[in-house]
């Protein structure tokens, strides 16, 4: 460490935290990062933030750590210490910052009462709602902390403020359970914020701590109220019989026996609320005043303490939400199926095959969250959270130091974890039998493209590992509720889920994605009898897939196909026959372990792998063959009354016959454009195709398509994911000439879950250097200056896709398990590592040194029979 960061760390008081979580990210100017390949990282300013370290300064500006359980619910800690983004009624609310603030007063010294924040981000000041009338009645404007740093450890993030007129550090911590395997106990609607105080004054001193709220939940001043909670208060808002989904609790307690309680504060016009809660604050004095009726503008907790010279003393303040109905539906209910086979293919509902035990039976209108089924009441969720606390905490910790005990490079933990807050958003919903719904991402006041999306969760590498059974609930979901007799998925999920219908599209991309990740669950949870009882639905998407994209049996997809751009690419291309071919690998694995005949999937795979290998590749990566006649699909004419892009104008029918149908990439170099092998070897499948062709591929991606200055790139389409001076990887790119006058929609922009699958997929093959180019150009522009770094948004906020980054784990390290086998794989492309591993029954680490694999098990049980060891210059094909 370097004599001015220490001088500095030492003038905020912050040169003793706690060990492991010490912000040696803060760069002085004159000082340098030094890479994971040995290059040094600086910027204009002279500093530049530390991947995986802490962040301090403008760093912090756009800072906001969700907490909360999976599907229940949020809030943000921003990197001052704010508390924002409050979502806990079923739905995002991005900007709703409510007023909710703690507070220290040290008794007897000048300028020592301070809201428990650090400096107010310069762009709250102005361009925000309200900000030209003054951000009348908020608390940016009460006096706070000088100086803040914020670090991240999944699921912890640590707030240390100091400030010149105080003689005490401040250390927040907040956190929710977050316990790999463990669904129920990281699904709560609990967070929790513990304020440690450390003194370094040489006298004892008075001081009082205090967590302030507004009524944020007021929607009705005749049916709200706050009430008694042991340690504290409960907002509430009754809801009515007609708007049952107003119906909110929101509590805050401690579990300090000297805790005063402040039900009702002082009732007036203006901003006498508030004015009259800080004088009470500034004073370093307690109120303790009994609950109302109705109308409370807000309430207070205190708890007053005596803090010797050196000491430390830490306030355990909890809270936990309440919001059991909604008014949520989406998507159109499709016919009820009766006289249902699921032998001959066909299910109804996961409960007729046994996949998984959902005994919580629910057939409402609305969406009713998971937690609403296990707690009657806010006062059980909370006496629930209070009563297991210290082992929530515990187990999450031990989450915690597992994760962080690895070696990888900084900026691939950093990525991996940043997106794990996904898992904590509103863009994941837990509905009330126990099942995952997701939307693609959060919009800011309500979820963004509905039904789990298939094409875009088909990315997402985290949940599969971390929480197998809910995974499991997606597969149930897609091959029962969303899937026709004949086999056609809906790619978007009713909610609450019900039989989907079926006049739209099947996603060539999304459904033969699920056929892979059917066998990926398999291999993760080790149950045989639940992929056979998955299997005939199995066969029945892919038999529609055959004859739906490939009826002449050619091997490729060639039928026009919807796909995750939102549009029908027509003929042959990478992309999809990648997805075809891993399909195919995955239920000829299945359908030989069951001794089931798969003759016609092996011709298939064969035929497919061949030209996907000669006519699909032109020497340096895979195309595009476009093709729109001498199909049995109608012309793209008529065929786009049923695609999102509508029908053709007159100009558009000019442009078909000069060009072919819109929204093509022919020619172009996709970044996707073998997506579909990366997710096999994700599943734990083998290349089924030549390894160093597709090796060129993503080479080709990196040299064409990532830009380090986007400047001079025309983006017609949405450019706020970057643009300007900003890096990223372009969705596709036209090095060779023959760009459509109107290629695919989307083409021109960076999506962060296509960079992490990318990069991941180069270090896969052995180019690390370049995947880890990519991802740094990525995560560089979410170093929290203009992003949040833990929100990589898409087609809205925390979006789905961004979680292709936990695929760093097993690109880096070749480290999956197979619990049908018992075997522990690795394929080190880094060398010597420590790495993080989670299964079906535990978690842990796994280490490779001297060429010998090892592991340890942090909680629950791994069970190994057998570890393999790829060779080190062997390049699959």
């Amino acid at each position: 460490m370097g004599t001015n960061r220490r001088k500095f760390l030492k003038d905020i008081g912050m040169g003793s935290v706690t060990a492991g979580l010490m912000p040696t990210s803060i760069l002085i100017a004159g000082e340098q990062e030094t890479l994971s390949n040995g290059e040094k990282r600086t910027d204009q300013y002279g500093t530049k933030h530390q991947y995986n370290g802490s962040y301090t300064g403008e760093y912090l500006n756009r800072i906001a750590f969700p907490v909360g359980g999976i599907g229940a619910g949020m809030f943000c800690v921003e990197g001052t210490g704010a508390i924002s983004h409050v979502s806990i009624r079923n739905k995002p609310e991005i900007f709703n910052e409510p007023g909710v603030f703690a507070a220290i007063s040290i008794k007897g010294l000048k300028n020592a009462s301070k809201i428990l924040e650090g400096p107010v981000p310069d762009w709250k000041k102005f361009g925000i709602p309200d900000a030209g009338n003054g951000l009348g009645g908020s608390t940016a404007g009460l006096p706070r902390f000088a100086k803040a740093v914020f670090t991240a450890r999944f699921p912890f993030a640590i707030i240390e403020l100091a400030d010149p007129d105080l003689p005490i550090r401040v250390q927040i911590t907040a956190w929710n359970p977050f316990i790999p395997a463990d669904d129920d106990n990281s699904s709560l609607p609990f967070a929790a914020l513990e304020y440690k105080f450390i003194s370094s004054a040489d006298k004892s001193a008075d001081l009082v701590f205090s967590f302030n709220s507004k009524n944020f939940l007021s929607v009705d001043k005749d049916k709200n109220s706050i009430n008694k909670i042991k340690g504290g208060f409960i907002l509430s808002e009754a809801g009515t019989k007609e708007t049952p989904s107003l119906k909110t609790d929101f509590a805050v307690f401690t579990d300090d026996e000297s805790t005063v309680i402040d039900h009702c504060w002082f009732r007036g016009g203006w901003w006498d609320p508030l004015t009259m809660a800080w004088n009470t604050i500034s004073k370093g004095e307690t109120r303790s005043v009994e609950p109302v009726e109705t109308g409370a503008p807000g309430a207070s907790l205190f708890v007053p303490f005596k803090l010797g010279p050196n000491k430390e003393k830490t306030i355990r303040l909890m809270t936990a939400w309440y919001t059991p109905e909604s008014d949520l539906t989406a998507g159109a209910v499709g016919q009820t199926k009766e006289n249902c086979d699921p032998a001959s293919g066909c299910c109804s509902s996961p409960n007729v095959l046994d996949l998984d035990k959902y005994d919580k039976n629910f057939d409402g209108p609305f969406y009713k969250p998971w937690y609403s089924s296990k707690f009657n009441s806010i006062h059980e969720v909370a006496e629930y959270c209070r009563q297991h606390y210290r082992d929530l905490h515990d187990k999450s910790t031990l989450f915690k130091d597992a994760f962080y005990a690895s070696t990888l490079p900084p900026e691939v933990i950093e990525a991996l974890a940043a997106n794990l807050s996904i898992l904590k958003s509103p863009t994941l919903m837990r509905q009330y039998d126990g099942r995952l719904w997701n939307w693609e991402g959060c919009g800011d006041n309500s979820g963004c493209c509905h039904g789990s999306c298939t094409h875009v969760w088909n990315y997402a590498q985290a949940i599969s590992h971390l929480f197998p059974a809910l995974e499991r609930s997606l597969r149930h979901t897609e091959f029962c509720e969303d899937q026709n007799a004949e086999g056609h998925q809906n790619f978007r999920a009713r909610l609450p889920i019900k039989p989907a219908d079926h006049n739209f599209h099947a996603a060539a991309d999304g459904q033969l994605g699920g056929i892979m990740k059917v066998y990926r669950e398999w291999r993760i949870s080790g149950d045989s009898e639940w992929m056979k009882k998955m299997y005939p639905m199995v066969k029945a998407s892919m038999d529609y897939c055959i004859r739906t994209w490939d009826p002449n049996h050619r091997g490729v997809i060639e039928e026009p196909h919807h796909n995750t751009y939102d549009i029908e690419f027509w003929g042959p291309d990478g992309m999809h026959t990648s997805f075809y071919i891993g399909a195919l690998a995955a239920i000829i694995a299945m359908g030989k372990f069951l001794t089931n005949a798969v003759a016609l999937y092996e011709s298939l795979l064969e035929k497919g792998k061949k030209i996907i290998e000669s006519d699909l590749y032109d020497g340096e990566y895979f195309i595009q063959k476009i093709q729109f006649t001498g199909l049995k699909a109608p012309s793209p004419a008529d065929a786009a009354k049923k695609s999102f892009g509508g029908e053709y104008s007159k100009e558009a029918i000019e442009l078909l016959e000069k060009e072919g149908p819109k929204y093509q990439y022919g020619k172009g170099c996709l970044s996707d454009g073998v997506l579909g092998f990366w997710i096999a070897s994700m599943c734990g499948l083998n290349n089924a195709v030549d390894g160093k062709k597709i090796r060129s591929h993503l080479r080709a991606v990196h040299k064409y398509n990532l830009k380090k200055n986007l400047s001079e790139h025309a983006n017609p389409q949405r450019p706020s994911y970057a643009f300007g001076n900003e890096g990223g990887l372009l969705l596709c790119s036209w090095p060779k000439g023959g760009k459509l006058s109107l290629p695919f929609v989307y083409s021109d922009e960076v999506w962060t879950g296509i960079e992490h699958q990318v990069a991941s997929h180069l270090m896969m093959m052995g180019d690390v250097e370049k995947g880890l180019e990519i991802l740094r150009t990525s995560r560089d522009r979410y170093d929290g200056r203009v992003r949040n770094p833990f929100n990589e948004y898409e087609c809205g906020h925390w979006y789905a896709r961004a979680l292709s980054s936990y695929g760093y784990l097993q690109a880096l390290t070749g480290v999956r398990y197979d619990a049908v086998d018992k075997t522990l794989f690795v394929d080190s492309k880094m060398g010597e590592f420590t790495s993080f591993l989670s299964t079906e029954t535990g978690f842990g680490t796994v280490s490779f040194k001297h060429g010998k694999p090892s592991i340890k098990v942090f909680y629950g049980k791994i069970d190994v029979d057998k570890m393999v060891v790829q060779k080190k210059d062997q390049l699959a094909s």
